[in-house]
């Protein structure tokens, strides 16, 4: 847990870095965003079509491997 919790700090803190040079030399995330042809309301059209997909397959491939886990994990041999 401490692992995770190390590298989620780490990624904030080089993001606010980056994210103050970026500001600094007077790029915002919309000027980005335009530079590639995207805005930001298409990106977030484009999200919430990739979690309306992705959600839906999640739960069903959970369906299916999560049974299997658990039978795997109750006839695992005991640990020392």
């Amino acid at each position: 847990m401490f692992n995770f919790l190390s590298a989620l700090f780490k990624l904030a803190v080089v993001s606010l870095i980056t994210g103050a040079a970026l500001s600094a030399m007077n790029l915002s995330a919309e000027a980005i965003l335009a530079r590639v042809g995207l805005t930001p309301d298409r990106l977030l059209e484009l999200f919430e079509r990739g979690l309306q997909w992705a959600i839906p397959n999640i739960i069903l491939g959970s369906m299916v491997i999560l049974p299997i886990w658990a039978v795997v994990y109750l006839l695992r041999p005991p640990r020392g």
